[in-house]
């Protein structure tokens, strides 16, 4: 198997990031799940900050261990040892479980989501559909997730990922990492269906809110 979607960038293929799993404290690394537009990439990343705050860098990340298959599923998982870093720019999405997340507290992450507004979401990042829960600032719109921001991934939890008609991997996923540069469409669903919500009957009282902007 070629490595198709490196050789879509410009130039070679990132190098290695120079400092060893040892220098950065840690000998296992984390697992990842990683989906490009056309591969399924599992392996672990050498890192020892979570997941979300190694790819927020946009820096290559030294890679061990992985196999990789066409992302529909069509093949089996095949090792690529030739693969040796990835560059977060070819990753569309990332999907993972609590070690995705900033390190906080139980109680740090509870307070946190207080403070946010949560909003069921399906997210166009072709060749995929992300379905789940997003948690915005108070004021912010789910929209607001298609213009620049200095995170490069946006969490969505709970989250189930499909292409086409076929589901990744089975999920839902406890998070899905989801490349804010691929995300094409924003809208808000019913997670239990993946369709918007119905419209209730009657007139409006007045004023206009994302969802009815969204229709």
């Amino acid at each position: 198997m070629p490595f198709d979607f490196l050789k879509r960038r410009k130039g070679p293929a990132p190098a290695a990031p120079a400092s060893s799993a040892a220098a950065k404290g840690t000998s296992e690394g984390i697992p990842f799940d990683g989906m490009t537009e056309d591969w399924r990439l599992v392996g672990r990343m050498m890192i020892a900050s979570r997941l979300s705050d190694a790819l927020n860098k946009r820096e290559p990340i030294e890679i061990e261990d992985v196999t990789w298959a066409p992302a529909d599923g069509s093949q089996p998982l095949a090792p690529a040892s030739g693969l040796k870093s990835v560059d977060p720019y070819d990753l569309v999405l990332v999907l993972t479980g609590d070690d995705s997340l900033p390190d906080l507290s139980a109680e740090e992450r509870t307070a946190l989501k207080v403070h946010k507004v949560s909003y069921e979401v399906a997210l166009e990042a072709p060749p995929y559909r992300v379905i789940g829960t997003v948690y915005l600032y108070p004021g912010s719109e789910p929209d607001s997730l298609l213009q620049r921001s200095s995170d490069m991934f946006v969490p969505v939890i709970d989250a189930t990922a499909t292409l086409g008609q076929v589901q990744i991997s089975g999920g839902p996923f406890t998070t899905v990492l989801v490349n804010r540069q691929y995300l094409r469409g924003v809208e808000q669903v019913d997670v239990r269906t993946g369709e918007r919500h119905e419209k209730l009957p009657g007139a409006s009282m007045g004023g206009v809110n994302w969802t009815d902007r969204a229709r």
